[in-house]
């Protein structure tokens, strides 16, 4: 059976599993490969917009949220919960500019449904400073003249800011929702907030290689990992050819992951930052 007729099979015996097994995490890495595989031959950039519209579209599926008729009472209160604690999470922001909104400080929150992580990771991917981000991220690229084969001027800069967002709209819609909700696995830190300087340092680390489950308990952060290879991955539809290739899949998974914790980092320390600077400053 090949793997996208095998992953089709164990959604329709498993609507609902509670957890994947090593033979579909298999199947979907085969299937990630093959696809990719076969999209290098075709018409690449539209099928990457493609499959960018198609993950808009599991965000907003009018399926994906069931009526509160449709919910068992305890569900309910769960998920009621979950939707006030991503209210709090998404008006976080560091000096009221960069957004915070994976942070949460509750090491017991509530369980985030599939279509709250959907819309924590859109809400990321679209949020203004993401843009901004880009923007300067090509800027710099096109400074110290990054993937050549763009060019330069205004058609290069247009290149590399559409190849930056690409990188960042994959990486947060594949590594902080779709991998999220099939290994059923929370996208969010969970800040630690206490201990030692260098305790909090290694523990924020950490988080890029472990996370928390859906119950609640610790876990290799497949998530994160797959789906860093998976936007690498991608990111061959779009980049110039001398800038593709196995190796530099990996090169730019490891350096997402570097700098993934180093906004781990961050975001442990922030408050405590932001609190100490806010206090001088009204005294």
């Amino acid at each position: 059976m090949l793997p996208n007729q095998r992953l089709q099979h164990y959604f329709k015996a498993n609507p609902e599993p509670e957890n994947i097994g090593s033979d579909l995490l298999y199947s979907m890495v085969l299937c990630l490969f093959r696809n990719v595989t076969n999209l290098l031959s075709a018409k690449a950039r539209s099928t990457a917009i493609l499959l960018q519209i198609a993950l808009i579209f599991a965000c907003s599926a009018p399926g994906q949220i069931a009526a509160p008729d449709a919910i068992p009472s305890a569900a309910a209160s769960e998920h009621e919960r979950a939707e006030q604690e991503l209210k709090k999470e998404e008006k976080q922001r560091i000096l009221g500019i960069v957004p915070q909104f994976n942070m949460i400080d509750a090491q017991d929150a509530a369980t985030l449904s599939a279509a709250q992580k959907f819309q924590l990771a859109f809400k990321s991917a679209t949020d203004p400073f993401t843009f901004v981000a880009s923007g300067i991220d090509a800027g710099l690229s096109q400074w110290e003249n990054d993937f050549p084969g763009y060019g330069q001027g205004g058609s290069g800069y247009g290149k590399r800011l559409g190849a930056s967002y690409a990188d960042t709209f994959d990486g947060t819609m594949i590594g902080n929702a779709l991998f999220p909700v099939l290994l059923h696995q929370d996208p969010r830190y969970f800040r630690k907030g206490s201990g030692g300087f260098a305790r909090r340092v290694l523990y924020a680390v950490s988080t890029t290689m472990i996370c928390k489950g859906d119950n609640g308990h610790w876990q290799p952060n497949y998530s994160n990992l797959l789906g860093n290879v998976a936007a690498g991955s991608i990111a061959n539809l779009y980049y110039p050819r001398g800038d593709r290739g196995v190796r530099l899949i990996f090169e730019r998974a490891f350096t997402v992951s570097a700098e993934g914790a180093a906004g781990a980092i961050l975001t442990e320390f922030w408050p405590d930052i932001s609190q100490r600077l806010f206090h001088r400053i009204k005294h």
